[in-house]
């Protein structure tokens, strides 16, 4: 079983920049697929920013040229760069990972983006 640790959310102001972190409990390195999913307050979870073993990624429009994805295999974790944060950015972000033939995901880590 794949534990998923997220951290690095927080309030920000709009315009502001924060990175998530994304911490398995074993190595990636064979993880088909590693990403982020998000969901809003009475809206369906969506997929913000997915990132392959061959280092092909995936962003939601909305987020694009805004938010960047990363993973480093030798520590097992997975980032969120995000900058120019704005208010519809605000939800619970997820973890994610496809392995082993399963998906795992992490608890989430709020974000919210307001003055």
């Amino acid at each position: 079983q794949v534990q998923l640790v997220e951290s690095g959310g927080g309030l920000v102001q709009p315009g502001g920049s924060l990175r998530l972190s994304c911490a398995a409990s074993e190595s990636i390195f064979s993880f088909y697929r590693m990403g982020w999913f998000r969901q809003a307050p009475g809206k369906q979870r969506e997929a913000v920013a997915v990132i392959i073993s061959g280092g092909g990624t995936n962003f939601l429009d909305s987020v694009k040229g805004r938010f960047t994805v990363s993973r480093d295999n030798a520590k097992n974790t997975v980032y969120l760069q995000m900058t120019s944060l704005n208010p519809e950015d605000t939800a619970v972000y997820y973890c994610n990972a496809a392995a082993n033939g399963r998906n795992y995901w992490g608890q989430g880590t709020q974000v919210t983006v307001s003055s």
